[in-house]
């Protein structure tokens, strides 16, 4: 566990170091020294199951109040979709992320790429999620991550990082949380900016494969992985709309909030408001987009059968059209093959050139005829579309 002291007045953050395990031995946490400074508290999902006494009495010692047995049992659930619930002492927000980065985008496609397999979405396929989750007090922020968690590295990375030159160190200093609440909403907009970062792989990888539907010359198997597509989004619409229902909840909380007396205070509400509607913009940005890739995924397959029900139909077309043509041929033909001695034009010498132009004639008419009735078109004669 990793204790912070964060003090926004004096623009100072204190670490105070890994808080340790045995209780005993831990030392005595100091107040506050300033009104408006705050504690956060980050520890690992594993941590908090070995050290909850001693993550209790530290919040018994901080705040004067623990977390509630629920609370806790949905905070070890690493299968809890985003929500959020409240007390009259804290809140409690759950959200989920995603573990791993997104991957690289794909290069840019090309005519030959699309002529055999297209490219595997690999960053369709993984999209495990894990919850972090977040106690919001008064003077403390308590945050329990996945293992490896990213999003706590980076921030403590932030308000930890020494600044050398004075210009930086205020620059820096000045942007450090107001309240608790207000960390809990920077951490909450990062990993909705991951899931932002996500759609525009799936989007890049959504449109390679609709070109490579779409190119006459190529043919595509892959339905396996385009389903396994469709899948994705569907749990990435799930995840992003119960992130805005937690969301949701958190702002209808804040709303209930008592309006504060000084200006500064009331300052830090709106703010605090201001970034969690910032925060729910983001993720209902996602659930667009997500909506949107759907739509062109299914659009491309809609398409794809489309222009391949198209290209059948000009084929068929074109093959009964050439059959009408050489019907009446093969008839004049059958006629002549007849076993009769009497038959007109047979025992002439010139019967046999009247019988072939008869046919040459015949079959250029009905061609004529076919043509400028656009049974069949001049492109599909000579082979271009087929």
């Amino acid at each position: 566990m990793r204790l912070l002291l964060i003090q926004p007045a004096t623009k100072h953050v204190q670490d105070l170091g890994v808080w340790p395990a045995d209780t005993a031995t831990a030392p005595v946490v100091p107040p506050a020294p300033a009104k408006g400074s705050f504690y956060w508290l980050s520890c690992e999902r594993a941590e908090l199951e070995s050290q909850l006494p001693a993550v209790q009495s530290l919040l018994l010692q901080l705040c004067g109040t623990p977390l509630l047995d629920l609370h806790i049992s949905d905070l070890f659930n690493a299968q809890i979709p985003s929500t959020f619930d409240y007390t009259s002492d804290y809140d409690v927000m759950l959200f989920r992320r995603l573990e791993g980065a997104p991957a690289a985008p794909p290069p840019a496609p090309t005519a030959r790429s699309w002529r055999g397999q297209p490219p595997t979405p690999t960053s369709l396929q993984n999209l495990d999620t894990a919850p972090v989750g977040f106690a919001v007090f008064d003077e403390l922020l308590f945050s329990v991550h996945p293992t490896g968690c990213l999003v706590r590295a980076q921030h403590l990375q932030r308000l930890l990082a020494p600044s050398t030159a004075p210009e930086k160190r205020s620059t820096a200093n000045s942007r450090l949380p107001a309240s608790s609440a207000d960390l809990m909403l920077r951490q909450l907009d990062q990993m909705v900016d991951g899931y932002l970062n996500l759609r525009r792989d799936m989007a890049k990888r959504i449109d390679q494969w609709q070109l490579a539907l779409l190119d006459p010359n190529s043919r595509f198997t892959d339905w396996g992985q385009v389903l396994q597509a469709r899948l994705a989004l569907h749990q990435l619409d799930e995840i992003c709309e119960d992130q805005r229902a937690a969301v949701q909840d958190w702002i209808d909380t804040l709303e209930a909030w008592p309006e504060e007396s000084s200006k500064t205070e009331r300052k830090a509400l709106e703010l605090l408001r201001v970034r969690s509607r910032d925060v729910l913009e983001h993720i209902e940005r996602v659930i667009h987009h997500v909506h949107r890739m759907e739509q062109s995924a299914e659009a491309a397959v809609q398409m794809h059968f489309s222009a391949q029900s198209n290209r059948a139909n000009d084929i068929m077309r074109t093959l009964t059209t050439l059959t009408a043509i050489f019907l009446p041929l093969n008839l004049i033909a059958a006629v002549f093959g007849m076993n009769f001695d009497v038959l007109p034009l047979v025992h002439k010498e010139d019967g046999f050139w009247w019988a072939m132009g008869a046919m040459a004639l015949i079959g250029v008419a009905l061609l004529v005829f076919f043509l400028r009735r656009r049974y069949i078109e001049r492109d599909s004669l000579l082979g271009e579309n087929t």
